[in-house]
């Protein structure tokens, strides 16, 4: 009786709760705008004042907006303040009409946008210092399912604000997200494809910390067709900005580096599968500062992990349980790219790493006199042409080689001055070079 009781009781409170979600669903489609109803129209016309408009219209009286399907050619729309703006996913399209940018979100706090194509349709200048999405100055913006194609220059730029892109589709651009001196972003769960220069760019004016965080996105087919050595062809580009965290990732076919750090700091890169690099898988080069990297998964690269530039104060890094395999033997991309799996110079531990197949050195600590403290403790080494390389020219400071195992190495342990081998025996010879120090590796 007592348990008959219970099950009318619950059996009515869940009737009562469907019916106020059925009344709540009613009441924000009753409350929410419609852009036709406000003189908005679909076609060949440009929709500019009608469609700027409809988005005042709508924030004034704190109302979400509605855009029905078709395409609507504007240019340069203001985003009002608290804009809540929706379309219907793959059917409602703003098409540029001219200029670089279809919408501008400047000085604004808790805007959304979501569900709607953004097409460049070819046109623009290819501006670096604008998108398709222009966000300068804002706070709680959120930009969420929308698919963004044909950008002369960005898809979406961000510029000294804070906000989540998420689920995004964007391809067919030169950079897909360009991101500068912001605080609080999170770039997740996006989808980038054919893009002929860039994916993803953190970025800062000058040096200082940023915080972006860059989870969970699918980057595929990345060219340089701006040239360069390094500065085009990045899945992930982040420069001069501290405190990022690139996780998560799956970074396919990109001209030079799936992940490139550069000048930065405290930069966190893990868990992310980078296939198919033109030159260096992940790369932290010139001044960076503590650079975490992490359970990486690497296959087919010019360079599996590259922590360089000593001479330029790169220093301090962690590099630990990657798996680095099938190395090139040249980067179709970089003629001066050197095949290894694992390169480091100073303040580095290379620790619980396991690299197979390359046609160099499978580990390498230092290049000349740039080499400082760099430990090489507990990795697997396989099917290298070196398994691990030390150098011991003039000038350079301290490496530990220990507890290591090489398997199927042409020369196991090597002690390089640049390009040439002084010790094709480095365990038998470490006494002749008193900054190496070799012990415990077991070498089949």
């Amino acid at each position: 009786m007592e348990k008959s009781a219970f099950n009318r009781r619950h059996l009515l409170a869940s009737a009562a709760a469907l019916g106020l979600a059925a009344l709540s669903g009613r009441a924000f489609a009753a409350v929410m705008l419609d852009a036709a109803e406000l003189g908005a129209i679909p076609g060949p016309a440009d929709q500019t004042g009608a469609l700027q408009k409809a988005v005042d219209t709508a924030a004034t009286q704190a109302r979400p907006l509605f855009l029905p399907p078709g395409t609507y050619r504007v240019t340069g729309l203001i985003v009002p303040d608290g804009l809540q703006l929706t379309g219907m996913p793959g059917q409602t399209i703003l098409a540029l009409s001219g200029g670089d940018t279809l919408l501008s979100i400047s000085g604004r706090t808790n805007v959304t946008i979501q569900g709607i194509a953004f097409d460049g349709s070819g046109g623009g200048t290819g501006s670096a210092q604008s998108g398709l999405i222009d966000v300068q100055n804002s706070r709680a913006v959120t930009l969420t399912n929308l698919s963004l194609r044909n950008a002369a220059g960005n898809a979406l730029a961000l510029f000294a604000s804070e906000g989540l892109v998420e689920n995004c589709d964007i391809a067919e651009v030169s950079t897909a997200i360009f991101a500068l001196d912001n605080t609080g972003l999170v770039i997740t769960s996006n989808r980038v494809a054919r893009c002929r220069n860039n994916g993803i760019l953190v970025w800062r004016s000058a040096s200082g910390a940023d915080g972006t965080i860059v989870t969970g996105n699918r980057i595929a087919e990345v060219a340089f067709e701006a040239g360069g050595n390094g500065q085009n062809g990045n899945g992930i580009n982040v420069f001069r900005a501290g405190e990022v965290i690139v996780a998560n990732n799956h970074i396919t076919g990109c001209a030079f580096s799936a992940v490139r750090l550069n000048a930065t700091t405290n930069t966190q890169v893990t868990g992310n599968a980078c296939i198919d690099s033109g030159e260096t898988a992940i790369f932290s080069e010139f001044g960076f500062s503590g650079s975490v990297i992490a359970n990486n998964v690497i296959d087919k690269a010019a360079l599996g992990i590259s922590i360089a530039n000593l001479d330029s104060e790169g220093h301090l890094a962690t590099c630990s349980g990657n798996i680095v395999r099938n190395i090139l033997p040249s980067s179709p991309n970089n003629p001066d790219t050197t095949p290894c799996g694992i390169f480091a110079e100073a303040d580095v531990a290379i620790t619980g790493n396991v690299v197979d197949s390359v046609p160099g050195p499978g580990i390498l600590a230092g290049w000349g006199p740039f080499l400082r403290n760099v430990l090489v403790n507990g990795n697997v080494v396989r099917n290298a042409q070196i398994g691990i390389a030390a150098s011991v020219a003039e000038g350079a400071g301290s490496a530990q080689i220990t507890g290591n195992t090489i398997s199927g190495a042409e020369t196991p342990l090597a002690g390089m001055a640049w390009t040439e081998m002084r010790s094709g025996d480095l365990a038998a010879d470490a006494g002749r070079f008193a900054n190496v120090s070799v012990a415990g590796n077991v070498v089949s």
